[in-house]
């Protein structure tokens, strides 16, 4: 399906500015910091800009383009965040439910004190805590204590896990947490565990929910857990930044060699999504549309708002809940909702924005943002991890908000 572009002048943006995106982009591409780098900005429903710079492997010959699939990583978070509110709106789950009703080993889940020994967490963690990142789980990949540790020890990734999804959960239920559910925020496999509630709730496999309830109705038909044989040449390659060294090595390859060209164990409603520009801007246009696109409604428009509010405690944002843990968004001045972060300070941001602004990336530097006041969408595409590597986010910000205007 071809990404229709308008006039940027109707969506009261600035052609010229826009085009400033891939000049910019195009010296990372050029000194060989990025493969590539996709751009798309729409505007009142209506793309305005789309951009294309870089090749399907680093150096290579072969342009990336709308048909080009990206490993989104943890921008399948707010997928399987919408899958669980459907859910919700349905009745089949409650926020305030005890994670255990659905997955009965959390029941006894212990935290980690800060002597070592194991205590009892002072309440159960709930579904709530699963959309927030307040559970008290954790990723292996953080490296910031023994609970970390544990995970690695224990091989608790879902990339690797020779089990299913249920008995990746029923390990990490036998995990210590860090800290007390809704103590802290700490990034995490949180999002892995509420795609195992839809499950349960749903009696369908997170990958059955994801195409009959999600992609089949949007028409996002090139997203999945994996990339089927008729696909696969389009999945470009992945690369990783060495943090000390600099240096870029090859994650995964593309094509037929590539670990998503079979499905995999684990459904990771964390992060375990393949997808194009295009399909997640029509998840997006869904988001933006209040919860509907083309005659199909995915949620209501009140679910949404709901969604998109700051649900930390007391009004705290991220760096006051986890000010020494690693996000996929800038922490001053974003609190979090269900399933995405959202700007509650636009000064504190040190970027131009607004109020209620809702967004969230991928490892592997993939972004997207919505501005409900500007109606404005903005996704970004790449394949480098880690996400932090370079400032890319906030420069692509940067130039889109210079584009407005009217």
């Amino acid at each position: 399906m071809s990404i229709e572009l308008t006039d940027p002048a109707l969506a009261g943006l600035n052609a010229d500015r826009l085009a400033r995106i891939p000049a910019y982009f195009d010296t990372y591409v050029d000194k060989g910091r990025l493969p590539c780098v996709a751009a798309l900005v729409a505007r009142g429903g209506q793309v305005a800009h789309l951009s294309f710079r870089g090749a399907t492997e680093m150096g290579g010959s072969r342009p990336i383009n709308e048909n080009t699939i990206y490993r989104i990583y943890s921008m399948t978070k707010p997928i399987t965040s919408v899958a669980a509110m459907m859910l919700f709106e349905e009745g089949a789950l409650r926020l305030d439910h005890e994670v255990f009703r659905y997955i009965p080993e959390f029941l006894d889940t212990m935290v980690m004190g800060e002597d070592g020994e194991l205590v009892r967490p002072s309440r159960a963690m709930t579904v709530r805590d699963l959309f927030l990142h307040t559970s008290g789980l954790s990723y292996s990949f953080l490296m910031q204590g023994a609970v970390d540790k544990y995970y690695r020890d224990n091989k608790l990734e879902y990339s690797s896990w020779q089990g299913d999804l249920k008995s990746f959960c029923e390990s990490l239920a036998k995990a210590p947490l860090v800290f007390s559910p809704g103590d802290r925020w700490n990034y995490s496999n949180s999002t892995d565990v509420l795609g195992r509630v839809v499950e349960v709730a749903s009696g369908m496999s997170l990958d059955q929910f994801f195409q009959q309830r999600i992609f089949g109705p949007l028409g996002m038909n090139d997203t999945g857990f994996h990339v089927p044989p008729d696909k696969i040449d389009r999945l470009m390659a992945c690369y990783r930044r060495d943090p000390n060294s600099g240096v870029i090595s090859l994650a995964d390859p593309g094509g037929a060699a590539s670990a998503y060209a079979k499905p995999p164990n684990v459904f990771s409603g964390g992060g375990g999504l393949a997808s194009t520009i295009g399909d997640y801007l029509r998840f997006c246009l869904m988001l933006v549309n209040g919860g509907e696109l083309e005659g199909v409604r995915i949620l209501s428009p009140k679910t949404l708002e709901f969604m998109t509010m700051n649900h930390l405690p007391g009004g705290k944002t991220l760096k006051d809940m986890g000010d020494r843990t690693f996000s996929e968004s800038r922490m001053d001045g974003s609190g979090f909702g269900l399933g995405w972060a959202v700007t509650t300070d636009v000064v504190a941001t040190t970027q131009p924005g607004s109020v209620g602004t809702f967004s969230w990336g991928g490892m592997a530097s993939t972004f997207f943002w919505i501005d409900p006041v500007e109606d404005l969408i903005a996704i970004q595409m790449t394949q480098l991890m880690p996400s932090g590597a370079y400032p890319i986010r906030p420069q692509f910000q940067q130039l889109v908000y210079a584009a407005i205007e009217e």
